[in-house]
């Protein structure tokens, strides 16, 4: 009977002094990076979608050292701004990329040809602000009307960096086309929601207008004229936007054609 009392004892001190039991005493991810996105020429913000189409941030703890792997990337809110209220305190590498001439640029054997990324402290709340050359800017013309359910929209896209600019830029990176320049497409939003964009459209009444190869380069600066489909039920509130983008993904390569767009707008549908 000792003897059995003996194991239960031994095994009930084992089960207790596990790690099981002990306390975390870790660090609680709790500083806070406020960020936003503009255009240098204007200081407008760069207005955006918010989700993966959207301005990626992608941060990197330099803290660690070399070769870390990167922190799960997040996406700024339509108005262009970000915030991550879940970070350690650390040194961290900070790129944004978009609708705009990529920060972090690289020649095909991977040499550096530019590198406007930030590196921040971040202890507390840090702010940060990223300059960029958006590569459209998309603008209202006049109030949107409202016909029978249906929204009918003009809009005017010009281009935010010269194509010579744009060129001068992209080009040594390798692999450029003309191509990447040409406007592959406009959007009409429609949602029900204020954050109005890809991400959170109504399909039923969004719309588009798709152009080929270099043909919309005649309609730059002019007045196109967008109608939503469907019919929009009485009495309803929507918001619009209107977006644009050209055949270039960022980052390069990754498959992603980022749309540059205007500031939602609120509709009472009569």
């Amino acid at each position: 009977m000792k003897k059995i009392s003996y194991i239960l004892s031994i095994a009930l001190f084992s089960f207790t002094s596990c790690s099981l039991f002990e306390i975390d005493n870790k660090e609680v991810p709790a500083e806070t990076l406020q960020g936003e996105v503009v255009d240098i020429e204007t200081g407008e913000p760069v207005l955006t979608d918010q989700g993966s189409e959207g301005i990626r941030v992608r941060l990197t703890e330099d803290s660690w050292g070399e070769n870390v792997t990167p922190n799960p990337d997040f996406f700024c809110m339509p108005d262009g701004t970000f915030q991550n209220t879940k970070l350690f305190k650390g040194t961290y590498h900070i790129r944004v990329d978009g609708p705009f001439i990529p920060l972090m640029r690289e020649d095909e054997r991977g040499v550096p040809l530019a590198d406007e990324s930030q590196i921040v402290n971040i202890n507390g709340v840090a702010k940060v602000k990223f300059e960029v050359q958006p590569f459209l800017k998309v603008e209202w013309v006049d109030e949107p009307e409202v016909i029978n359910g249906k929204v009918r929209a003009k809009v005017r896209v010009t281009r935010a960096v010269s194509e010579q600019e744009f060129r001068d830029k992209i080009e040594p990176m390798g692999g450029y086309s003309a191509s990447f320049q040409n406007i592959t497409d406009i959007q009409l939003f429609v949602s029900y929601s204020s954050s109005v964009g890809y991400r959170a459209r109504d399909e039923r009444w969004s719309n588009k207008i798709e152009y080929t190869g270099s043909a919309f380069n005649s309609l730059l600066g002019q007045t196109i004229t967008i109608e939503s489909t469907g019919t929009i039920p009485s009495g309803r509130v929507v918001f619009i936007r209107a977006a644009a983008r050209i055949n270039y993904d960022t980052p390069k390569g990754s498959g992603t054609r980022r749309w540059n767009y205007n500031e939602p707008m609120q509709l009472l549908i009569p």
